[in-house]
């Protein structure tokens, strides 16, 4: 399958995070919620990761890569133990932020506002921490899907948090970007994808029981709330960023970034069709302009993807 569509199919089911809490039942708080999405998510793929090795006849260990990878930038002499431990920091930061984002600002603007920043600064990162230009392609791309996304947000209305929820909104695409990264160093450094994601994915979990176990989780004892949190877990965590972390494998950090922001248009239909939210004709031109961003990348050859067919 194109990693390309390994991506997108990942941001389709992280499209139904904001509409999945927008049915959390009273007690649900934003680092509850997120913390109990990570728990079992997390875990999860670091369950996922553990099997996989065993079947194979591997270690069971995750793998001890060098870290002096080629290609690495100034990271190149960072440990691998570190690497994984921020980017698992950045998982664990984008969930609080997330679910506080679109409370504040609503499911549409608030999952535009955290994936529009994400590219951005996931392409300023690569750059600057891994040493790689994005390419024309990306930042004609880029520039398009921002246009979108500026789009789709004026057509909210009067949706928005003010300066609070903004800065909750662009601190979950900071943390997003902190993961993209990692986790494209660990594979650039021999880790199978479903390693390097159930490793950050893993440690993340474990950081965030403490949060869990800190807040009210009486919520979770109730139908709706472990149904909500299976959903949130299993769905948009071990399915989404194992077809996430395949295509990644394939594609610059920066390209996946901004094929993940079909999640916006996601989302948006979603509030159309389950929570009744109405969009503007101007949200509607965003979401055209976000899909029109996206099929450029979808069609456009890169040079990840050169490589991979070279290497096979």
């Amino acid at each position: 399958m194109p990693p390309q569509l390994l991506v997108l199919l990942a941001a389709v089911c992280f499209g139904t995070t904001g509409t999945a809490q927008a049915f959390a039942p009273d007690g649900a708080t934003s680092v509850s919620l997120g913390s109990a999405r990570l728990v079992l998510g997390g875990l999860g793929l670091a369950l996922v990761a553990w099997v996989a090795r065993a079947r194979a006849g591997r270690d069971v260990a995750f793998p001890k890569a060098t870290p002096d990878g080629p290609g690495q930038g100034v990271l190149a002499r960072v440990p691998t133990w570190l690497v994984v431990l921020v980017a698992a920091a950045g998982v664990l930061a984008y969930q609080p932020t997330f679910f506080g984002g679109t409370r504040a600002n609503g499911v549409a603007v608030g999952t535009v506002l955290a994936l529009g920043s994400a590219p951005l600064l996931t392409g300023l990162l690569e750059w600057t921490l891994l040493g790689r230009r994005p390419g024309r392609v990306w930042l004609g791309a880029t520039a398009l899907a921002v246009v979108g996304i500026g789009l789709l947000a004026s057509g909210e209305g009067d949706a928005g948090g003010g300066p609070g929820g903004l800065l909750l909104s662009l601190g979950a695409g900071t943390s997003y970007a902190l993961y993209a990264v990692g986790v494209k160093v660990l594979l650039d450094r021999g880790w199978a994808s479903a390693d390097a994601v159930g490793a950050v994915f893993g440690v993340g979990g474990v950081l965030a029981l403490p949060l869990l176990l800190a807040t009210d989780t009486a919520w979770l004892a109730t139908p709706s709330g472990l149904a909500m949190v299976a959903w949130l877990g299993v769905v948009t965590v071990i399915v989404a960023y194992l077809l996430f972390g395949a295509g990644l494998r394939h594609l610059p950090a920066a390209t996946v970034s901004t094929l993940t922001l079909a999640e916006p248009a996601t989302a948006a239909l979603l509030g159309l069709l389950v929570l009744d939210e109405r969009l503007a004709p101007l949200a509607w031109a965003g979401v055209a302009v976000v899909a029109l961003a996206v099929v450029l990348l979808s069609v456009t050859p890169t040079p990840g993807m050169r490589l991979a067919r070279t290497r096979r």
